[in-house]
């Protein structure tokens, strides 16, 4: 199977025009069906490892849910000369085949919950949104990205299904081009690791976010590494991705060295069409504590969460309105992130980098690394550990950029994807 792939492949390379292939199975499927044991002896003796396999072979991974798991009455083993396994069996066996590929940054599953025919029509709209085609409104299904602030510390390992945990490194890029984001992220497993280039900017017209995104070699991804933005703390997460009730979920854990507004910070993110705010949040894990919805809220924008300065003296400051880099800065007063609530004499608690403040003679003290600074500003507690922050933070990277300088010579063109490659 890798074989044929192989020479779709590379006749995609040789074709002048813009290729999709698209491939009924991937790689990943075999481990679905052998034990581990198996499989891991596969891997062995070929010399495979599963980011190459599962993200980085392939662009997109969509998982179309068998019938047998929401659609029973329209599941039948007749006229399928290769079906012979009864409702029960196939269900497990398709659990099994999408837990195959958990973990591939870019992993959608298609479920039963329309009837087939815009069951198809999500598939191509999906593909069509991850390929940047605009499809107009033809196939819209309503579905966006949600958001969740989950407190910690999260429940332990075995309270949750089978999952794919990772190592994610964010470095945001200065950027010439007006009202736009530019990150690189670095995600692996084992010391395996895929790399991509992000550019976010706003649509002109109708003021919506759009993203381009492009696979990079490790080559790449070290020759675009000092044009780092030094305004931006590099973000470091664990991000464990899973599938709770034919949902795919990603949770990332914020880890140090960070800005102290992201110490504790755990963030929740699915895909859903549901509205109802009670219904959406009854639907979500119950293993883990939801504290609120924050999708939209600047608060918890990676962006934001990873600049340097104090967010109300900050003009890098995204609300959401203006793109990053706007002049006009946060449009209201802030505290790292969280509306300033009451202040100097009178009762409350004012939030700093996330976290509530203690009381103290009727004045709101923040806590900064469980240290109490002074009223009405952060102290000088909090710029040791911010210079802290800032020796420790990125200082990885650069070391691994410094090695690949002694054998390689720096190439800085753009970028270039050599495929696009979606398994379905």
């Amino acid at each position: 199977m890798i074989q044929i792939e192989n020479t779709f492949f590379e006749l995609g390379r040789t074709c002048q025009r813009d290729c999709l292939i698209i491939c009924d199975r991937g790689a990943m499927d075999a481990s679905a069906f052998i034990s581990r044991e198996k499989w891991e002896a596969m891997l062995s003796t070929n010399n495979w490892n599963c980011v190459e396999l599962r993200d980085n072979r392939y662009n997109h991974i969509v998982h179309m849910l068998s019938a047998a798991n929401g659609a029973e009455d329209f599941y039948s083993t007749e006229d399928h000369a290769c079906r012979s396994e009864g409702v029960e069996l196939a269900r497990e066996l398709d659990y099994n085949a999408a837990a195959a590929w958990i973990g591939h940054p870019y992993f959608d599953v298609i479920d039963n919950s329309t009837d087939f025919d815009l069951k198809m029509n999500r598939l191509i709209d999906c593909v069509c949104q991850r390929i940047g085609i605009d499809t107009g409104d033809r196939l819209n299904v309503n579905s966006k990205k949600r958001k969740f602030l989950v407190k910690s510390p999260i429940a332990p390992d075995s309270a949750f299904p089978s999952f794919q945990d990772f190592d994610v490194v964010h470095n945001y890029l200065q950027s010439d081009v007006r009202k736009a984001q530019v990150r690189l992220r670095k995600r692996g497993q084992k010391g395996h690791w895929s790399y991509i280039h992000t550019l976010r900017k706003v649509h002109p017209i109708n003021g919506q976010s759009v993203e381009v995104r492009t696979q990079l070699t490790h080559r790449d991804y070290l020759n675009l590494l000092p044009q780092r933005d030094e305004a931006h703390f590099t973000i470091f997460k664990k991000r464990r991705c899973f599938i709770y009730n034919n949902q795919y979920y990603q949770l990332d854990i914020y880890r140090q060295p960070s800005h102290p507004r992201c110490r504790g910070l755990v963030l929740l993110e699915t895909y859903s069409a549901v509205y109802d705010k009670d219904t959406l949040l009854a639907s979500l894990p119950k293993f883990l504590e939801i504290e609120r919805e924050v999708t939209g809220d600047p608060a918890y924008s990676m962006y934001n969460l990873s600049l340097k300065e104090d967010w109300k003296n900050s003009k890098k400051y995204y609300t959401g309105g203006e793109a990053a880099g706007s002049s006009n800065g946060p449009t209201k007063s802030l505290t790292n992130g969280h509306s300033d609530e009451k202040h100097n004499g009178q009762n409350g608690v004012a939030k700093m980098n996330g976290h509530a403040g203690e009381k103290m003679n009727g004045h709101a003290v923040g806590k900064m690394n469980g240290h109490a600074a002074d009223k009405g500003g952060y102290g000088d507690k909090r710029g040791h550990k911010a210079a802290h922050a800032k020796l420790a933070n990125g200082a990885a990277h650069d070391a691994e950029l410094d090695e690949f300088k002694k054998t390689h010579r720096m190439d800085l063109g753009s970028p270039k994807i050599t495929k696009v490659a979606v398994k379905i």
